[in-house]
């Protein structure tokens, strides 16, 4: 193994400058000494200079030898620094301190051959053609849907076209006259079925208007003849109507501040024994009962749950007539028995003649029927009627229970419990 002996310099000699440097060691494994920069500079314009004889002994042959030549003449770029720079552009070599090092993508670079100066010049390789890929799309027709994305961004919304909506269906026939009344509200003004069953028998066919099978949405005139399918009324006649004598603590519509609604009342357990309808009972009779008139929490009597619009448009439509009878126990001033007492004056205010929120009440038949008893018969149905008429003269309700509704008597039904409307018995 060789060692390396360092010889020490003479005791009193002036330091070396920074200049006189000692030649670096050669030997293998050692690499080249970095160049000054003013030795880089001059290595670099020397370059520069015999790149630019051979550019312009190339440029010389290139125009010696014309358009047949073996070569066309190079096109000159503008932009760049110099010649150097234009050539490093169209795919030459450039690099760093002297090193040749292709530029641009990482291909295989092509062979280059000698010319007649000592230059070398790089032979272009031959492009393959490219392979087509389906027939060419006709101009201006949209792009595929899988070329939209190469095709450039989609335009904005105020140039995209609108996909086309389908047209909507008419819910009339062509030529009715938008003049007129719609048909199921016609249909119920003339007592044939509810608005929501009108629709549902139009839209089942079952509805004919002059000959011609009607359509929703279709409006009538006053001479139009309305004819019904006896299917409609098949369907009709299994819709069901409730008659129940109800206990006070039960709210007559929706449930409300704790109190059930009187329909929870309806089940197989409760139906009167002797109900004259011969029905049998089945879930489906429970469900979509609406009460068909009022009865407050703290009265009881007869109160009607029907399935059938009709039945409820006759009992509290707006023009009903249908006459509700009620027994009233009352009080005067304290007095279990006020029938003498009684002023005749305010027994004729309670039959006409009193205002209830503004509005006159219409006639109604009041009467005694004992010395604590009276007997109402109203044709309307505002909310507390009773009681309120008793307050306006000074009489105190301490009892009301419904005992008829139009032809239809609650009988002996007893509280609590329920039976059928038969088929034969009417309202009005």
């Amino acid at each position: 193994m060789a060692t390396l002996k360092l010889k020490k310099s003479p005791a009193g000699a002036a330091p070396a400058s920074p200049t006189d440097r000692r030649a670096p060691l050669r030997g293998k494994g050692l690499s080249r000494p970095r160049p000054t920069l003013e030795q880089a500079q001059a290595e670099r314009a020397e370059r520069q200079a015999s790149f630019e004889q051979r550019r312009a002994a190339d440029e010389q042959r290139d125009r010696r030898d014309g358009p047949g030549g073996s070569r066309p003449a190079r096109p000159e770029r503008s932009g760049g620094k110099s010649g150097y720079g234009a050539q490093a552009d169209q795919g030459g070599y450039s690099g760093r301190s002297g090193h040749n090092v292709p530029s641009g993508p990482a291909t295989k670079s092509a062979p280059r051959k000698s010319t007649a100066g000592g230059s070398f010049r790089r032979e272009e390789p031959a492009q393959a053609p490219a392979r087509p890929r389906g027939p060419a799309p006709e101009a201006g027709a949209p792009p595929r849907r899988d070329q939209r994305r190469a095709s450039g961004p989609r335009p904005p919304e105020s140039q995209a076209q609108p996909r086309p909506r389908p047209a909507p269906r008419p819910r009339a026939e062509e030529g009715d006259s938008p003049e007129g009344e719609r048909l199921s509200k016609r249909m119920t003004a003339l007592g044939l079925a509810s608005r929501r069953e009108a629709d549902e028998w139009i839209a089942a066919g079952w509805v004919r208007v002059d000959g011609e099978l009607a359509v929703l949405g279709q409006r009538v005139g006053p001479e139009a003849r309305i004819e019904v399918d006896p299917a409609a009324r098949q369907e009709q006649a299994k819709q069901v109507t409730i008659l129940l004598h109800k206990p006070i603590g039960y709210v007559s519509g929706q449930a409300e501040d704790g109190y059930e609604p009187a329909s929870v009342l309806i089940k197989a357990a409760t139906l009167w024994k002797d109900d004259p309808s011969g029905l049998k009972f089945h879930a489906g009779h429970a469900r979509g009962l609406a009460p068909a008139g009022r009865l407050d929490i703290d009265s009881t009597g007869l109160l009607v749950l029907t399935q059938d619009g009709r039945v409820a448009k006759l009992l509290i439509g707006e023009e009903s007539k249908v006459e509700k009878e009620y027994l009233v126990r009352v009080e005067y001033h304290g007095q279990a028995s006020p029938m003498k007492d009684f002023p005749e004056q305010d027994l004729a205010l309670l039959n006409h003649g009193l205002e209830l929120d503004g509005v006159q009440l219409k006639p109604a038949k009041v009467s005694w029927i004992n010395e604590d008893q009276l007997r109402f018969v109203l044709r309307e149905g505002r909310k507390r009627q009773i009681r309120r008429m008793c307050e306006l003269v000074g009489l105190k309700v301490v009892g009301l229970k419904r005992v008829r509704i139009g032809r239809i008597n609650l009988g002996h039904l007893p509280a609590g419990q329920w039976r059928y409307l038969a088929p034969w018995e009417r309202f009005d």
